[in-house]
């Protein structure tokens, strides 16, 4: 299992529909197959997420956020992590919102 425990994450890619950008920074604590992180920054106020870890790093999640609009959003993600050579992760995103939109989208996030 990967362990993402007190790693933190930025974007490098998102779809439009997102808010996330390069300057969101997440930062991931794990317990076994259970994860959360905080983010913050950009668009983005403060969020929250919460999901679990399978034995090959896989992530499914749900997320929560204020944006400096002073909307609420809420979503699912489910992220496919790939091991960098620099032994760095990269994840790759496939994501909803349930709350503030229905729209979809994709997202690459990458350890820094």
């Amino acid at each position: 299992m990967i362990n993402y425990q007190n790693k933190k994450f930025k974007a490098l890619q998102n779809s439009d529909t997102g808010e996330v950008s390069g300057e969101t920074i997440f930062h991931y604590q794990q317990e076994g197959s259970r994860l959360w992180a905080t983010y913050s920054g950009g668009a983005i106020l403060e969020g929250h997420l919460m999901g679990k870890v399978d034995k090959d790093g896989r992530i499914e999640m749900v997320y929560h956020h204020r944006n400096r609009e002073g909307e609420l959003k809420s979503g699912v993600c489910h992220s496919m992590p790939e091991i960098l050579k620099d032994g760095k992760i990269r994840l790759f995103e496939k994501w909803q919102w349930t709350f503030g939109g229905k729209e979809r989208g994709t997202s690459i996030l990458e350890e820094i």
